[in-house]
């Protein structure tokens, strides 16, 4: 028995990768923004997304589809929710100041 890998399977993989790779270059930017700003920037949770961005990476290459599975679609959602908030948070702390504005 042989098994083979389609496109759709390899693209996917190769997609989580380059995700996987954003993802941890974002947490390594809140550590180093926490660490050196005595802020809190919860930099273990980026890999709370990036695990679940796993999981529906797997999901959809062992069904061999890119939507339409309903564990990959929940664990897509809410893994790019909770980047989303923390993404957003981490922004708010680096840029924004108390008032609001832009920092100079």
């Amino acid at each position: 028995m042989s098994t083979s890998v389609s496109v759709g399977q390899l693209l996917m993989l190769y997609g989580w990768f380059v995700l996987a790779a954003l993802t941890l270059f974002l947490g390594l930017i809140a550590r180093f923004y926490g660490k050196f700003s005595g802020e809190r920037t919860f930099y273990p949770l980026f890999l709370l997304p990036l695990g679940l961005f796993g999981i529906a990476a797997v999901r959809y290459a062992s069904v061999d589809r890119v939507a339409g599975d309903s564990l990959g679609d929940l664990a897509t959602a809410l893994a790019g929710l909770l980047l989303l908030v923390l993404s957003a948070r981490l922004y708010w702390l680096m840029v924004l100041n108390k008032h609001g504005e832009p920092a100079p």
